[in-house]
């Protein structure tokens, strides 16, 4: 394999377009889990791939006391456990010398004047040319601090360079919280300028819904009412809170994964074809569908949403400690585990045809899939045969862990006697196309690099969403669970889920 300037070339994985920008990411939140675990592999595997520009330069900052070696020697002890491919030693040192690292206090000014001393020295070392993106790994409370500490540095300023800045989740705790926090950090920035992630969306099969809704004729005409009779998201995790407890008992599930995730996956599974790929273009779609999601009122949020808390259980054959015996987390917590609920989008394409989400810790499957079922061929030609029934075809999208497609369908099983048998058909991104394993997050910086936001989500659809979430949650502020833990861990939620689905004679897949 030859290198030209640290860069893999010809022999490199697929080559999926131009390297990004020459530019400086810098990182709020440098020591914490998501640098070592996502970040950092994701930016190896971009260098791999011949994504990254050579002229690139990593910055972190973070309270923990260190310099630019000790942050370097932590980051090269780290990457072998977390990197996705075997790693280039070549390739490998020339980004880890591209590495820099600041300490101190989020809030003291000092920090931003030395990191504008090295960026502009950066600028001329590695060529970066004044653009940079800030990587906000940071707790939520630290969001528009850090932005506001920015803008008072004139780091954002996009006199010289182009300047963004990358915000993770959770974007507010309700409405109100959303609302404010959009306000306060446009006082700082352009919308053009934010980057709000979600990473479920640099999955593979996430940006694949739109080409395999659009590119093909076959699935195309039939994604609609008239021949779909449901979808069902489903979103669950093998793990506890690990040691996330004290952001978690605050948060819940509900929080953490509804109004971002999951309405994420429901706004490109529905959204009307787009006129082109252009950012907006795609997200004047999704926040369409975000719109005419229905709020429910107070009757409905009783009958049409579930909410569960883990109990002791068996996970995958070990022993599962109750969700209120976890490290940091309340005796009494009222906090939810998982969430089920049943929605509608009133549109023209999809009325009248429910959307069923859950999602959940502790349950048996790590898995997140998008599974569209459609409705029942006529069963008259099969009256008089040994035929009882017709199954539905069923489409699932498999997000994690394995990514892929699979389509079931029926076929006659040979023999003289008409008896139909299952087919299914799976399709899986390694074995088809060879696909190397990724983070998830290479996607996602690579468009903040080339200035794509198509796959971040824009102000009107984080208030929208938590916009149809509010009344969901003043119900359960105002009634408190019955019973709480009302499952066990290892087991797919509370009864109450399955009877969800039960009241409509329907039931969950899970595959």
């Amino acid at each position: 394999m030859q290198l030209a300037d640290g860069i893999a070339t010809a022999n490199s994985a697929t080559n999926a377009g131009r390297p990004g920008d020459p530019c400086v990411m810098v990182i709020f939140g440098a020591s914490g889990d998501l640098t070592k675990r996502k970040l950092i592999p994701a930016l190896y595997n971009l260098a791999k791939d011949n994504l990254l520009s050579k002229d690139f330069a990593l910055v972190g900052v973070a309270r923990n006391e260190m310099n630019t070696d000790e942050f370097r020697d932590m980051i090269n002890k780290e990457i072998g456990d977390f990197a996705t491919t075997k790693l280039d030693p070549q390739q490998w040192e020339w980004l880890s010398k591209r590495i820099y690292y600041i300490s101190g206090d989020f809030a003291d000014p000092v920090v931003y004047q030395n990191l504008s001393t090295l960026l502009a020295t950066l600028d001329k070392e590695h060529n970066t040319r004044g653009n940079y993106f800030f990587y906000l790994a940071t707790s939520p409370s630290f969001f528009a601090p850090v932005i506001n500490q920015l803008g008072a540095a004139g780091l954002v300023s996009e006199e010289n360079g182009w300047r963004r800045v990358i915000i993770e989740k959770p974007f507010g705790r309700d409405y109100d919280s959303a609302r404010k926090l959009n306000k306060d950090i446009r006082k700082v920035l352009d919308e053009k300028q934010i980057y709000r992630i979600d990473h479920y969306l640099g999955k593979e099969t996430v940006q694949n819904i739109l080409v395999f809704r659009f590119a093909n004729g076959i699935f195309e005409p039939i994604w609609n009412r008239r021949y779909i009779d449901h979808i069902q998201i489903t979103v669950s995790e093998t793990v506890g809170v690990e040691q996330r407890g004290m952001y978690y008992d605050t948060a819940g599930t509900l929080r953490d994964m509804v109004p971002n995730h999951i309405f994420q996956l429901i706004s490109l599974t529905a959204m009307e074809p787009p006129v082109s790929f252009d950012a907006d273009v795609v997200r004047d779609e999704q926040a369409k569908i975000l719109r005419a999601l229905t709020p429910m009122n107070d009757e409905e949020v009783l009958s049409r949403t579930v909410r569960g808390q883990y109990g002791e259980g068996i996970v995958k054959g070990q022993k599962v400690q109750a969700y209120r015996s976890e490290p940091m987390v309340a005796p009494d917590s009222r906090t939810e585990t998982f969430v089920a609920m049943k929605l509608f989008i009133d549109n023209w394409r999809w009325a009248d045809v429910p959307f069923y989400l859950r999602t959940g810790k502790s349950l048996p499957k790590r898995a997140t899939q998008i599974a569209i079922q459609f409705k029942r061929a006529p069963f008259v030609l099969f009256r008089k045969t040994a035929v009882d029934r017709l199954e539905p075809n069923r489409l699932i999208l498999h997000l994690q862990p394995d990514e892929g497609i699979s389509l079931s369908f029926g076929a006659k099983i040979p023999g003289p006697v008409v008896q139909i048998g299952g087919v299914n058909m799976n399709f899986n991104y390694t074995d088809y196309f060879n696909a190397t394993p990724q983070t998830g997050y290479e996607r996602l910086l690579y468009d903040c690099m080339l200035g794509d936001a198509t796959l971040f989500q824009r102000s009107d659809m984080v208030e929208t969403a938590w916009h149809v979430v509010a009344p969901i949650q003043d119900v359960w502020d105002a009634l408190p669970p019955r019973k709480f833990p009302n499952y066990a861990a290892g087991t797919w939620g509370p009864p109450e889920a399955d009877e969800l689905l039960a009241k409509d004679h329907r039931h969950w897949i899970t595959e």
